[in-house]
């Protein structure tokens, strides 16, 4: 089995929590297939970057896309298909 790379692990998380549009923990945990304590390390640096945003809902966190953060997909998805027309895994 293959591991992930970093990029792909942060590619994971923003799309994960774009397609809940406003992600809890939990589900991100899960659906990243991730440690808790590695989430959080990849949450931050997220966050740090201006790519997710981190906001209080019924007394919970949960983490948004930024504009920034959907830009950031839009183009990770333009390199993922040009890499793939070439062969290129990424």
């Amino acid at each position: 089995m293959k591991r992930r790379s970093k990029l792909r692990i942060l590619v994971d998380i923003l799309r994960i929590v774009e397609g809940e549009g406003a992600a809890k923990v939990t589900h991100i945990l899960y659906g990243a297939n991730l440690s808790y304590d590695r989430l959080v390390k990849y949450l931050a640096e997220l966050e740090g970057k201006g790519l997710i945003a981190r906001r209080e809902r019924e007394g919970s966190a949960v983490y948004v896309l930024t504009e920034k953060g959907r830009k950031f997909l839009r183009e990770f998805r333009k390199v993922e298909k040009f890499a793939e027309a070439f062969g290129i895994e990424i």
